[in-house]
């Protein structure tokens, strides 16, 4: 079989399996994003090794996929209402680090890992994932929730801080000097700043440079904007999905709601790359030796995210549900894990990888379902008060 017929052949099986599966997960009121982390995981490295020649595509297309989750969460809010949710919520992002940061750090620790391994091991259990997240907020209906703004606040503040994190452990891992760290650290901080600041002061004529009454030509320009600027970002040491993020709040008025016609399909399929290539990352063979150690952290880091997420809304005024929502919502971990483990790749203890990628597994997994259930009965419990009369009894 030729290498061209082969990656049609894989391709083509994997979105009808992936098709097959979105409606199963569907039918049972649940996110797909869980089953498609497993399919991932089934047919990747120490799995079934179904795709050797679709593998790298699946990759190229989960970095797509990520870049445009965030772009069009991004387009959900203007860059004045985000920048007053960022502005209230730096105190979110102090607890948010402290309570899940902590629990790796100790971990690693208790383990015996070097600097490295505990630096990597706190970073892991601390950044929830933007992409899973994202995807969520979107199936659950959620992007207009009272709480939504403060989880936004805390992903997007969790991906600025790792301005600062990630240049320190790239020069840990090196065994750099500090004065190499700070370096780094300065000149993420300052891209960072000049691009939001872009975004406000500029940001409503970017709308008239890209708007076009053809779909085709709008889609081409909103994605090459979009993919350029998460390069520019990810070159700088910024992720790139901030940078999406960026773009997408900066567009306002009549183009927000074509774009999110022209890009959803788009969105979705690519989104679906993204779920599908954390899975392959992960040796399955590896998980079981570390899988207590994995749970136990897990269940810890479940529940320092609930209560950072919970300490968010309350800052937005959210009600008790509605702060439990934002909780569950920023459990699961997913593309910065990975990013983590190919940071320090050999440099840090062969446990590491292992532990972090049962780790992923599990949040991955579990977030979403746990998210969903408290969706569901929030719902019932909301129905159940409407159906009430007053004076009657319930």
């Amino acid at each position: 079989m030729s290498s061209s017929v082969e990656l049609l052949f894989e391709l083509g099986v994997l979105l009808i399996v992936l098709s097959v599966l979105g409606t199963v997960a569907r039918r049972l009121s649940l996110p797909p994003v869980p089953l498609y982390l497993v399919v991932g995981l089934a047919l990747g490295e120490g799995g079934l090794l179904l795709v050797p020649a679709s593998g790298p595509y699946i990759e190229a297309s989960a970095h797509i996929g990520l870049v445009l989750l965030l772009f069009m969460l991004g387009l959900e809010f203007s860059s004045d209402e985000f920048a007053e949710s960022l502005r209230r919520h730096l105190p979110s992002v102090v607890v948010d680090t402290v309570l899940n940061a902590a629990p790796g750090a100790v971990a690693g620790l208790l383990l015996g890992l070097d600097a490295v391994g505990v630096l990597a091991l706190a970073g892991a259990t601390w950044v929830s994932s933007s992409g899973i997240v994202a995807r969520l907020l979107g199936d659950l209906g959620r992007m207009r929730n009272p709480e939504t703004p403060a989880v936004l606040a805390v992903l997007v503040l969790e991906d600025f801080a790792l301005a600062i994190y990630l240049p320190v452990l790239a020069v840990v891992v090196a065994d750099g000097t500090w004065w190499q760290a700070v370096l780094g650290v300065l000149v993420a901080l300052g891209a960072l700043l000049s691009a939001l600041l872009a975004s406000r002061r500029w940001g409503h004529h970017i709308g008239g440079l890209l708007s076009h009454p053809e779909p085709e030509q709008l889609l081409l320009r909103i994605l090459g904007i979009t993919l350029l600027v998460a390069a520019i970002a990810e070159l700088i040491n910024i992720s790139a999905g901030v940078g999406a993020f960026l773009v997408g709040l900066s567009l306002t008025g009549e183009i927000t709601g074509r774009v999110r016609e022209v890009l959803a399909p788009v969105r979705d399929v690519f989104a679906a790359a993204f779920f599908l290539a954390i899975g392959l990352t992960i040796d399955p063979a590896a998980l079981p030796p570390v899988l207590p150690g994995a749970v136990a952290l897990a269940v810890v880091t479940a529940i320092t995210k609930v209560l950072a997420g919970a300490f968010a809304a309350g800052r937005d005024g959210v009600d008790r549900h509605g702060r439990l929502r934002a909780g569950t919502a920023l459990i699961a971990r997913g593309e910065f894990t990975v990013v983590v483990i190919g940071l320090v790749g050999t440099a840090a203890d062969p446990r590491l990888r292992a532990l972090v990628a049962a780790y992923l597994v599990i949040l991955g997994v579990a977030g979403p379902i746990i998210t969903r259930l408290v969706d569901g009965v929030g719902s019932a419990g909301s129905s159940m008060r409407a159906g009430r009369r007053p004076g009657r009894p319930g």
